[in-house]
């Protein structure tokens, strides 16, 4: 089995391979570059390396009190099936900073097993939220139908 080393240290993260990935991921597709840097200077981020190369990421956005928001997570595929990406999991809810949160939420297309074992379920009261969404804020304008996210 492959190491992995998994770290919260953001001046470890190589901002290339992140933005090099999720700009060809289907929930932001196109993203700038300067768009990724910014996210990740604004939130709790996660990488996992091995031999040195980045191969996993995730962020959370949040306030550090009481609501956590995961996004962009992802395990490069040539790493997936051998439990990377619970050990990401691990390291990112034993993280300090994200202790006591009233709430986290996600949004995941196909995941749902991997963030059900760290206690996430569907929303109790869907009715209860709403969203402003806006998939193609990185494209040209024009919409993009039947593209996910």
């Amino acid at each position: 089995m492959a190491s992995y080393e998994i770290t919260s240290d953001k001046a470890r993260l190589d901002i290339d391979a992140i933005h090099g990935f999720l700009s060809q991921s289907y929930w932001c597709a196109g993203i700038p570059r300067a768009v990724v840097e910014r996210a990740i200077a604004n939130s709790v981020c996660f990488g996992a390396f091995h031999e040195g190369r980045q191969v996993a990421f995730a962020r959370v956005v949040t306030d550090k009190a009481t609501f956590a928001y995961l996004a962009d997570v992802y395990v490069l595929p040539e790493h997936r099936g051998r439990g990377l990406s619970r050990r990401l999991m691990e390291h990112l809810i034993g993280h300090p900073e994200l202790q006591g949160l009233r709430r986290m939420l996600l949004a995941t297309r196909d995941a749902h097993g991997l963030y059900a074992k760290f206690g996430f379920t569907p929303l109790a009261a869907p009715q209860r939220l709403m969203e402003l969404h806006r998939p193609d804020v990185y494209g040209d304008g024009t919409p993009t139908r039947g593209a996910p996210g």
